[in-house]
């Protein structure tokens, strides 16, 4: 076990963190949510991350996501993500993939492959077919719902998307996924009423503002997802 892991070990054990070392995850989307979400698992000691993406980094993602500063402006989203988990985790096996996951692309994913998927992505087509692609292969899939518009990272729960309530991405989501006959899914979603974003200038219309966000709840976001990974993945807490 490598020295940077060894408090965490404390925690779970040898055997569990050689079950990290050994698992393959799959990150689709390094924003807000997808980049706490890498980090914490290479953190952990996840030995092989596969990370999706094909945005570069903007002046208007410094306020909350990781990968986003001022020296790497311009830089594609899984360039920066995979230099920093070399200078975490130097043993991880990363593989990066500079392209929108969409149903016309996800046959060149052979999900198979995979120990766990994070659905950190924001159009709905990309979730339903990611969601589809990975439970007919029978991996364990989180999907997270909206984070922007959010203000309360308390508010934050994991629950099946069917027991679900107040997050409007969620409730699309339910429709969709029954309509497909998708039983079950574990998510990430927020409890919060979402607020209604404010114009950044008088003649801007209020109907096309992106969504508000913050530095404090999309991080917790990924935390929390990153955490129920791991304890999936080694089975902690599992009755």
């Amino acid at each position: 076990m490598m020295e940077q892991f060894t408090r965490t070990e404390r925690i779970f054990g040898h055997e569990a963190m050689e079950k990290l070392a050994q698992a393959r995850v799959a990150v689709f989307g390094a924003g807000g949510v997808g980049g706490y979400v890498i980090e914490a698992l290479a953190r952990s000691g996840v030995g092989a991350l596969d990370i999706i993406d094909n945005d570069t980094i903007k002046m208007s993602n410094i306020n909350r996501q990781i990968y986003a500063l001022m020296s790497t402006l311009g830089q594609y989203k899984t360039d920066v993500a995979e230099a920093r988990i070399r200078d975490i985790s130097p043993d991880c096996k990363v593989r990066t993939y500079r392209t929108f996951f969409m149903p016309d692309n996800a046959d060149e994913f052979n999900f198979t492959q995979y120990d766990y998927v994070v659905d950190a992505i924001d159009t709905v087509t990309g979730k339903i077919e990611l969601i589809m692609r990975a439970q007919e292969c029978g991996v364990q899939i989180i999907s997270s719902m909206g984070t922007g518009n959010k203000t309360d990272p308390t508010a934050f729960r994991i629950a099946d998307i069917y027991k679900t309530s107040v997050c409007p991405l969620a409730r699309v989501m339910r429709h969709e996924l029954k309509k497909r006959g998708v039983k079950k899914l574990k998510v990430l979603y927020s409890t919060e009423q979402p607020i209604v974003p404010l114009p950044s200038t008088e003649k801007e219309d209020t109907k096309k503002v992106p969504p508000a966000s913050n530095a404090f709840t999309p991080s917790v976001a990924g935390l929390i997802i990153a955490g129920e990974v791991v304890k999936d993945l080694i089975g902690y807490g599992a009755k």
